[in-house]
């Protein structure tokens, strides 16, 4: 596949899975003016015959609403013969000389009202009415009042006959948030007030509701005939700092777009569609230019651009909202490794356990996703692999894989018989089971409740120090951390009691709840059985209180599927030089090859239980450690933290 992307402008040939040929230039920060070309004269010509006759019949639609006598005002007048001003209106043209001054019968003066309201008192008889009217010719006969008719008068009359033939903007509220920031460190009076008419809520909204028609004024316009083709001309308002999200593909000699991208101008603004052949861009003829081209046209180009389509024959979906999902990654991706990414540069990396936001899953293949906390500084959304997809390209790698491991020997066999090749291809298929790998999980945002507190569990290898930081926090605050009670088949000893040390219960009723998954986990010593069932954690969650479990990684599927919903911190070890020296603080002298497999079991589980943990904590200090436990803990009642959707079902 050949791509390239410049500032959300991608371009996206088809997949090749062992090569790509790509780059990203973005456009440039400052206007700048169009690429000429040796055929860019005659195709600007063309564009501007197009949006000439466009134009004209836009007037003859509107001529019987929008017709204006410059003469009926001298104000119009004025403003008409100012150069510096440019009114362009056509309805201008040829009526000077032919037409009257109309002012009197489109606006009724002073006077006249006067002679009204004369006319009006002599005609009333009782004393009320007769003071309302002197009050009314009392106001009449004010400056101040026939200053303000005057502007009223001038400003009426040409809002209700002058108004352009389109939009000139949908950008109106982008230009307001410009200005307001020009205005930022500006103390002048003008700017102060300039600054508190642009945030006023009211104005805000009309900007908005001035965008929202302005966009569809400024939609499509359709032109009949093209090259024999029937085509359509659209505009979209390529803004300073926005980009306009769209990738395109060679087909043959068309340049067709291909994909588009969420948050950007194209996107937004719903004109470009997928499968839409590009004629032209700003007068520039596309059809036979090669993406790499394409770039280098678009990457000069700013403002306004101007495309001539040929719309795709496909037939649209109707317009639907899109349901974002929040899922949480259970491998590593870096799109610039990836040969099969559609567009690299708009390749999403991320790292197991990241949180994405996936806003469209139109193509199964490949998801537009944002990485959580990454909104603002990513205009576009990223594509990552789809589920299904991944899914299937796991399995292969594992596939290959395990056939690479397979001794390489050299064995006879008898020629198999139809049946017997059948079941070997039915037993292939059987065991390609994509639901075993792990790709991504949906996740929603959860807050504890006050009375009910998640059970932390601290993982760790042994000697990490998740069992000092279990028992420094139960005997600081024991009326917030508990443990739960196991259970065992051991006789209880004079001293315990059934329910404080542990749950003295039968061999076969331990065996009959382990069958049943009522414990989190579970093990034989001395001949006798040991677990800790959820019972016994819901207990203490039930009365409040924080359960801490130290527990090994097998039995994190097991909390997991349970609804104790647990939040499982891992406590890793330091470098091995570190973990020496807090070992012995400890009078533990471990050897070199224990610390190291210290170490390597520690990196073990998080390769292989990693995705489970919710957060880490790096054991380099152990007060340090112990605050960081701490704060964890307490967000919990602070901050929603994520949690898989299942659990919330």
């Amino acid at each position: 596949m050949i791509t390239s992307h410049m500032n959300g402008y991608v371009h996206e040939a088809s997949v090749h899975a062992k090569s790509h040929n790509e780059r990203a230039v973005d456009c440039p920060g400052e206007q700048s003016s169009l690429v000429k070309s040796p055929h860019c004269v005659a195709h600007m010509e063309r564009i501007q015959h197009y949006q000439e006759e466009l134009r004209k019949k836009r007037e003859e639609d509107s001529r019987g609403k929008h017709d204006i006598d410059p003469n009926a005002s001298l104000r119009l007048k004025k403003l008409s013969q100012n150069p510096k001003l440019g009114i362009d209106n056509p309805t201008f043209e040829g009526k000077e000389n032919t037409t009257k001054d109309t002012s009197s019968q489109d606006h009724v003066t002073v006077e006249e009202l006067l002679q009204a309201m004369k006319w009006v008192q002599q005609c009333l008889t009782d004393s009320q009415s007769q003071q309302d009217v002197e009050l009314i010719m009392q106001l009449l006969a004010k400056q101040d009042f026939r200053n303000a008719y005057s502007i009223y008068t001038a400003v009426s009359q040409q809002m209700s006959r002058v108004s352009p033939t389109s939009p000139l903007t949908a950008q109106a509220q982008d230009l307001c948030r410009e200005v307001q920031k020009i205005l930022q460190s500006n103390q002048q009076k003008e700017g102060l007030e300039l600054k508190a008419l642009l945030t006023n809520p009211h104005l805000q909204a009309l900007m908005q509701v001035h965008d929202s028609v302005a966009g569809q004024e400024m939609a499509e316009e359709n032109v009949t005939q093209y090259l024999g083709e029937t085509v359509k001309l659209v505009r979209l308002e390529k803004a300073r700092d926005t980009p306009l999200g769209a990738t395109v593909r060679n087909d043959v000699d068309s340049v067709v777009v291909s994909r588009v991208v969420k948050g950007g101008a194209a996107e937004r603004s719903g004109l470009l569609s997928e499968g839409d052949e590009i004629l032209e861009i700003n007068g520039i003829s596309i059809r036979g230019k090669h993406i790499n081209e394409v770039h280098d046209l678009l990457q000069q180009m700013h403002g306004t651009l101007t495309f001539l389509l040929i719309p795709s024959s496909q037939i649209k979906p109707a317009p639907h909202r899109h349901t974002v999902m929040h899922v949480r990654a259970y491998f590593d991706y870096d799109p610039s490794d990836d040969p099969f990414v559609p567009c690299r540069e708009l390749g999403l990396s991320f790292q197991k356990g990241d949180i994405l936001h996936v806003i469209s899953q139109d193509d199964p293949n490949w998801w537009q996703a944002y990485r959580d906390g990454d909104e603002d500084n990513q205009p576009l959304a990223g594509l990552i692999p789809g589920k299904s997809f991944q899914q299937q390209r796991e399995s292969l790698k594992k596939t290959i894989t395990d056939k690479s491991r397979e001794p390489q020997v050299k064995h006879w066999y008898a020629k198999k018989s139809k049946k017997q090749r059948k079941k070997s291809t039915s037993n292939f298929s059987k065991n390609t089971d994509y639901d075993d790998i792990l790709t991504y999980e949906e996740m929603s945002l959860y807050h504890q409740p006050a009375n009910r507190k998640r059970p932390v569990a601290l993982i760790g290898p042994t000697n990490c120090g998740h069992d000092e930081l279990r028992r420094r926090l139960l005997s600081i605050e024991p009326e917030m951390f508990a443990v739960a009670v196991p259970h065992t088949t051991r006789n209880p000893r004079i001293h315990e009691r059934n329910g404080r040390e542990y749950h003295f219960v039968s061999r076969s009723a331990f065996e009959t709840d382990l069958t049943a998954g009522k414990f989190i986990e579970s093990g034989e010593y001395e001949k006798n059985l040991y677990g800790t069932s959820t019972d016994s954690v819901r207990h203490i969650v039930n009365s409040g209180r924080i359960c801490l479990l130290c527990l090994h990684t097998r039995s994190l599927r097991v909390l997991r599927s349970s609804n104790l919903k647990p939040y499982v911190i891992f406590i890793a070890p330091p470098s091995q030089e570190r973990l020496r020296t807090l070992l012995a603080t400890e009078s533990k002298t471990p050897k070199p090859e224990e610390l190291k497999e210290i170490i390597e079991k520690a990196r073990e589980m998080e390769r292989n239980f990693g995705h489970f943990f919710d957060a880490t904590i790096v054991n380099m200090d152990p007060e340090q450690a112990f605050h960081e436990l701490r704060r964890l803990i307490d967000k919990l009642d602070t901050e929603p933290q994520w949690v898989p959707t299942s659990w919330l079902c």
